[in-house]
């Protein structure tokens, strides 16, 4: 029985992120250029979009351009910005094909004019497919999201519009760029790096959390089917003891 069909279908995760991580160093192991390896990665975000399509995932979370990867060689971000062009307007046919939805969260509006464009003929001409959600993650921070809410909030509290006595965590979640998501229930983060590097913070207070050795251009279907299966294996307990968890599920 393959891993797939081993899985529970009553059991699969609404929401999966993923930080791919690992392309430039399997790239230099290879003695090809950082980018090569970024460029290799898009074969495994077209195999995660698959796995997540066919066991049922709704919405998939991949973190592809932080706000801190600006900092990087302009090299190396002038070809990530391209590679973001090309690939989404190289994608969007077969999305539709599949009934994905494109969308993205992050700072777009401060990134180069030909991604922002690329974005929003994708978001566009993907906005009325029902199936599995795609989200990019670009130019995209956790705290920079969180500090962003304050900032509206606060401003809405100073004009009255609000009372400060309102202001709860499910307030709070309205004005995160994730409103319309749940919050994902796991994230894979590849490369052996064990960190969320300010990724979806408020978002995943109860992740399940799996980590794997294999670089992002390695990454197939079958590492998401396990992914999946790993995370049906745990106990999800939300604050609870075992026992209470037991007892709800009977």
């Amino acid at each position: 029985m393959s891993i797939k069909d081993s899985l529970n279908k009553e059991n699969i995760p609404s929401h999966v992120a993923i930080i791919m991580d690992g392309n430039g160093r399997w790239a230099q192991e290879r003695g090809e250029h950082r980018v090569f390896g970024h460029t290799s990665g898009v074969e495994s975000v077209r195999e995660a979009l698959k796995a997540a399509t066919e066991c049922g995932v709704d919405y998939l979370t991949l973190y592809a351009f932080s706000t801190e990867n600006w900092s990087r060689p302009k090299e190396e971000v002038d070809a990530l910005m391209n590679l973001l062009v090309e690939t989404i307007a190289n994608e969007i046919a077969e999305l539709n094909e599949n009934n994905v939805k494109f969308m993205t969260i992050g700072n777009i509006g401060s990134m180069p004019e030909s991604v922002v464009k690329a974005i929003t003929d994708g978001v566009k001409s993907t906005e009325n497919n029902t199936g599995t959600k795609l989200i990019l993650a670009l130019n995209y921070s956790a705290r920079w999201d969180v500090a962003n809410a304050m900032k509206i909030i606060t401003q809405k509290a100073i004009d009255g519009e609000i009372d400060p006595e309102s202001i709860d965590q499910e307030f709070i979640k309205q004005y995160l760029s994730t409103a319309d998501f749940p919050d994902p229930e796991l994230l894979i983060r590849t490369s052996g790096e064990m960190r969320v590097s300010n990724f979806l913070l408020w978002e995943m207070a109860y992740t399940e959390l799996l980590f794997t050795e294999k670089y992002w251009p390695d990454f197939r279907k079958e590492d998401f089917f396990q992914a999946v299966l790993e995370y049906q294996q745990r106990e999800r307990r939300f604050g609870k003891v075992s026992e209470q968890v037991k007892a709800v599920n009977e």
